[in-house]
């Protein structure tokens, strides 16, 4: 369905990360945008601002709602006695979540969706990173700003397909299923299965039948690609449907230099490329067959990975000196923590790796989810873990006790902070000769200026 049946869109929930970028990218094809939230923050507050899309004050106002909108957006983060949702469906205004308006947009497109708990941002980005390179017609919705694209949603009438981040976590407060069971993918892909969401998906078992049915939902003829070294994906990508073709893969044949570079070993020449790290390297096999489905092959991605430098907060270098480098990660659930910190580890084997990993989210703080981490954080020679008791109070969580997240990690030699100043100050004194930096969290810990402190310690 073209954006044309819909003249005035209202946006409940505007600030979110993917929901402002989708007012801005609607905006700019020339709809009338109106939106409501109860906190926006930067960059959200500045972009909308600066496109006249900022609401005038926070909170919540059914009288933005008349005259009435051809239709509602709601995110994730309102919830479903929202004053203005409830006035959107007494008045019988059409609802959509953000998956379900992403699906409407581009019914007749061809559908990639990138799925899985980790490496989808990595994978999405390198897909759209080679189209761009190669000057493809193409649409998109990823989760991470990226070098190179103003806005992190794109829909246009030309473009014949459409790659997607397909995230498992709940399309919206009234819609209580996977946002990727919501975008019908003709192109799937799930790079790994590791139990997160624990709010939501109970166990184990729960959460991997959302990607069963997802796998399920492969159409004729369509395309199923994953991880073949993930015994999880395994188990729910058993090749049970002739008419779907099945595509497994696995780490791209490479070899590490002394200098620290990867490069990858093809067909034809060597490559450099600038990324590192197994993870990345099965990202880059995933994102090499979508590209191959839709007619980018060989020689041509290779040619355009190399000068793809990483998706943003995805093992970024912030900071670089002759003996020390300090990477950010987007990472906090155990499986993203242990790629990440054996990557780095194994990158530079001469160095000593310091790590610090913020526990952030609902799961990550939850005391019958922390066992999940034992035996995730072996690789870095010092072993942080840092939390905000505020965090927990916000989320009403109970406390955590410093042992009980030790003995849940399986280490006892774990540092654990619980004020980011102390935090901040013991990385300032370390001697950094021969010694790298990891910060991993999907928070800011306490509001850090992580780019500061990479600055001081590669200035020392």
């Amino acid at each position: 369905m073209s954006t044309a049946a819909y003249q005035h869109i209202h946006m409940i929930a505007i600030g979110g990360s993917i929901m402002h970028n989708l007012a801005l990218a609607l905006h700019r094809k020339g709809l009338k945008v109106t939106g409501s939230d109860d906190e926006i923050f930067e960059p959200a507050k500045s972009r909308l601002a600066a496109d006249g899309l900022l609401p005038e004050a926070e909170g919540w106002f059914p009288e933005k709602l008349s005259p009435l909108p051809d239709a509602v957006i709601v995110g994730m983060h309102a919830r479903p006695d929202n004053p203005e949702l409830l006035f959107a469906q007494e008045n019988n205004i059409p609802i959509f979540s953000f998956p379900e308006f992403i699906y409407e947009q581009s019914r007749n497109k061809q559908r990639i969706v990138i799925a899985g708990s980790h490496g989808k941002t990595s994978i999405t980005s390198i897909i759209l990173h080679v189209l761009k390179y190669h000057n493809r017609l193409f649409d998109y919705a990823v989760g991470a700003q990226l070098e190179g694209f103003d806005l992190m949603v794109k829909l246009t009438e030309e473009a014949p397909i459409i790659v997607i981040e397909g995230d498992e976590y709940l399309s919206s407060p009234i819609q209580r299923v996977p946002k990727i069971h919501k975008y019908h993918h003709h192109i799937g892909v799930i790079s790994g299965i590791s139990w997160d969401h624990i709010n939501v998906f109970p166990t184990e078992e729960n959460y991997r039948e959302q990607f069963r049915i997802f796998v399920d939902m492969t159409p004729k003829a369509g395309t199923l690609i994953y991880n073949q070294d993930d015994e999880q994906v395994l188990e729910v990508c058993v090749p049970n449907n002739s008419d779907v073709n099945y595509i497994g893969y696995t780490i791209h044949e490479h070899k590490i230099k002394k200098n620290g570079k990867t490069w990858l070993k093809t067909k034809k020449d060597d490559v450099e490329i600038q990324l590192f790290g197994e993870h990345n390297l099965r990202n880059i096999s995933a994102a090499k067959e979508v590209c191959k489905q839709i007619g980018i092959k060989g020689q041509a991605f290779y040619e355009a990975l190399a000068t793809f430098k990483g998706a943003a907060r995805r093992l970024e270098k912030i900071g670089e000196s002759e003996s020390t480098l300090v990477y950010k990660d987007f990472a906090h659930a155990p499986s993203k923590l242990k790629a990440t910190s054996e990557a780095l580890k194994k990158q530079f084997p001469e160095r000593e790796l310091i790590a610090c990993l913020e526990l952030h989210t609902f799961s990550s703080l939850n005391k019958d989810f922390l066992p999940q981490y034992k035996g995730t954080f072996l690789a870095p020679d010092v072993k942080i873990v840092y939390f905000n008791p505020k965090t927990l109070e916000h989320k009403r969580m109970p406390p955590l006790d410093p042992a009980d997240l030790k003995a849940a990690f399986g280490d006892e030699a774990i540092e654990v902070y619980t004020d980011n100043q102390a935090l901040q100050e013991y990385l300032l004194n370390t001697n950094w000769k021969d010694k790298n930096l990891l910060m991993m969290t999907s928070g800011n810990f306490g509001n850090l200026d992580l780019q500061e402190l990479a600055n001081k310690i590669t200035a020392s």
